[in-house]
């Protein structure tokens, strides 16, 4: 026989062993169980996670002369000959008692009716059963990190996919807060500074929890502290500082009344690090006396405070001797003079109203 005539022969062989199968389930053969016209038996469900093995167990009999398990018309084993290409699918036990396969690593395409069929010498008998795929939750599109101006509308998105359907909730985390919904969309109408932080979306079914996060950054203008005057002894050492709360951080600028102050240049230094700036006078001269300001500026706005920076007289010996009482000023000994001439005159009085 040629090759053309063994191939043609194969395929009407494997064509009627296909019908002969086949015809063990005509279509709507299965029935409920308990139907007792019926060899056609239905079995509960079976619930499997994604990613486990499954069993299919069916019961033979002494009599047994053809036996298979299909799914949804496909032949996955016939007896001991694997028809299935899938290589998760393999033979566990067939004898006189019972013909199992299993199915490794499931896969939500794996769910569905499967059928096996029986051939007795009596009649055929078909055992069905329901496989039930569970798949944890996982988060499909999730909202980018957002860097907002105060007083925007805001809307986060999570959603998910997994068997069960999961449950979407969000909560503001960093910093803690009440913040929070129960829905794959959160609103945030006209976002303030203080809504700024890191949000949870979590996605948990009956399986699993998945969980991601996104991080709001809210732009605003800048606010300073009111600045503190200082004084500073001439000659001495004296810092000015200045306290901006802003996003992004400002850039700060001093000024000596309409003058602006370079860094370096007349014995001044300016630092500035994160929300705080220093202005520092190395030895203050009588030119540093007066007002300052400061400015905050950011692509948002700005904000100003004033400082003094005013003189403080270092006591001298002097006026320490003195004591508390000492007249600081410069006719303190003309005074004193006065005051002493005064007594001599009333102790002199007497002695010239005799005359």
């Amino acid at each position: 026989m040629s090759v053309r005539g063994y191939l043609l022969a194969f395929s009407k062989f494997t064509l009627l062993l296909s019908l002969r199968i086949l015809l063990l389930v005509p279509a709507g053969s299965v029935r409920s169980q308990g139907d007792a016209q019926s060899d056609n038996k239905v079995m509960d469900n079976i619930t499997v996670r994604q990613g486990e093995t499954v069993f299919l167990r069916c019961a033979q009999g002494d009599v047994v002369t053809h036996t298979a398990w299909l799914n949804r018309s496909s032949i996955l084993y016939a007896g001991e000959d694997k028809w299935s290409v899938d290589p998760r699918v393999s033979l566990v036990t067939l004898n006189q008692d019972e013909f199992t396969i299993q199915i490794e690593s499931v896969e939500m395409t794996d769910e569905g009716q499967y059928v096996c069929a029986v051939q007795t010498s009596q009649r055929p008998r078909t055992t069905s059963v329901y496989i039930l795929v569970q798949v944890p939750p996982k988060i499909i599109n999730l909202s980018k990190d957002l860097v907002v101006n105060e007083g925007s509308n805001v809307t986060l998105v999570c959603q998910a996919n997994g068997k069960p359907e999961p449950a979407i909730s969000w909560r503001l985390i960093s910093p803690s807060g009440d913040l929070g919904s129960d829905d794959e969309y959160l609103e945030i109408p006209s976002i303030s500074r203080q809504r700024a932080g890191t949000y949870e979306c979590s996605a948990a079914n009956e399986i699993d929890t998945d969980v991601q996060t996104v991080d709001i950054t809210v732009n605003y203008a800048p606010t300073v502290v009111e600045g503190r005057d200082v004084g500073v002894t001439l000659g001495q050492r004296g810092v000015l500082e200045c306290e901006a709360d802003a996003v992004p951080e400002a850039d700060f600028e001093w000024y000596k009344d309409d003058r602006r102050i370079l860094n370096g240049l007349d014995g001044l230094d300016i630092m500035s690090s994160g929300s705080l700036s220093k202005l520092t006078f190395f030895n203050v001269s009588e030119g540093d006396y007066g007002n300052y300001t400061c400015v905050a500026i950011n692509k948002l706005g700005s904000a100003t405070t004033n400082f003094l920076l005013y003189v403080v007289i270092e006591p001298t010996s002097s006026t320490l001797l003195q004591g508390p009482r000492a007249v600081q000023d410069g006719s303190g000994g003309a005074m004193g003079l006065h005051f002493h001439s005064c007594l001599l005159l009333l102790a002199l009085l007497p002695l010239l109203l005799r005359f």
